[in-house]
């Protein structure tokens, strides 16, 4: 059926395959997530300081 060579081709296409599998459900479960909830946060953070900093230029 298979040769030796052959074998450890396909061996080693399936261990690609499995940790490109793995490593695509890690990005998208966690790290892309983390990666847009982190930046909303901190542009919220960054739109409220302007306001903030507008509110005490205008007053003064």
């Amino acid at each position: 059926m298979f040769e030796f060579d052959q074998y450890l081709g396909f061996l080693a296409f399936l261990t690609i395959l499995t940790i490109g599998f793995w490593l695509m459900i890690f990005l998208l479960t966690f790290v892309i997530p983390y990666w847009i909830f982190g930046s909303s946060i901190e542009r919220f953070k960054e739109i409220r300081e302007e306001r903030k900093a507008k509110r005490v230029g205008a007053a003064s």
